[in-house]
């Protein structure tokens, strides 16, 4: 089945121009070109589109949008970790809903005003005693002010290169990848790095994580379920902890 460049445009929402373009930049190629030059597009060429709207809607430029695509491979894998983040999305939304909703009740009524339900879903720092009970206080003000020094580009862009990294560890549990393969360990080597980049993360200023922190946060990822479901669930956290611990336990000293 497919789908000329008029009705792809009309369903997605955008431009003719913009799809074109997308084409230009080398992001969206059509199937095929028919006579008159009219594009068409098939379902896969759709899955494409739906994952650069969806990085789009994260901030993403294109650019970057190109190197997410070349860096996931598998579009089953990259859709489930974009739903994962949608579905915390929308809880994080409906809060904020339901908390709007509560302040305009009590404006309404003349009712008490609670800020612990006005704020309900706003606050980006839920996790923060427990960082500092783990790792310090100064561990928590760095890579806070880092993470609102980004702004919302930088965050959004931030956010993808997790969901991508989610993703691949997804797939690479549901393909059945040992903890020791080769794509394993690289996809170890790319979680590493990722936590490096973050200030304040022992290791940070050295540029490597260190040891005992990559080992810890291994290990919670299996024990605590608000991490293992990044993960697909207990399969991928095992996947992730075991990659990991090979990982400390092989790389350069």
């Amino acid at each position: 089945m497919e789908w000329s460049i008029q009705e792809v445009a009309r369903l997605a929402g955008v431009s003719s121009r913009t799809l074109r373009h997308y084409d230009a930049v080398g992001l969206l190629p059509p199937t095929r070109t028919g006579a008159g030059g009219l594009r068409y597009y098939d379902g896969d060429s759709v899955v494409r589109l739906q994952r650069i709207l969806l990085l789009r809607d994260l901030g993403l430029g294109l650019d970057a949008v190109g190197r997410v695509l070349a860096e996931q491979t598998d579009p089953a894998a990259a859709l489930a970790g974009h739903l994962e983040q949608l579905r915390g999305d929308r809880r994080r939304l409906d809060r904020q809903i339901a908390s709007v909703e509560r302040t305009l009740a009590a404006l309404d009524t003349g009712g008490r005003l609670m800020a612990e339900d006005m704020l309900d879903g706003f606050d980006h720092t839920q996790y923060r005693e427990e960082v500092e009970q783990r790792w310090g206080r100064e561990a928590y003000a760095s890579s806070d002010a880092w993470w609102r020094s980004l702004g919302a580009a930088g965050q959004a862009g931030w956010k993808a290169r997790l969901t991508a990294l989610n993703a691949d560890w997804t797939a690479a549990a549901a393909a059945g990848l040992a903890a020791e393969s080769d794509e394993a360990q690289a996809l170890a080597t790319r979680h590493a790095d990722w936590l490096a980049s973050i200030p304040g993360t022992p290791g940070h200023e050295q540029g490597r994580a260190a040891d005992a922190y990559l080992l810890g946060l291994a290990d919670m990822y299996v024990a605590d379920d608000r991490f293992a479901a990044n993960y697909g669930g207990e399969r991928g956290a095992v996947l992730v902890r075991d990659a990991l611990h090979h990982y400390v336990a092989h790389r350069p000293a």
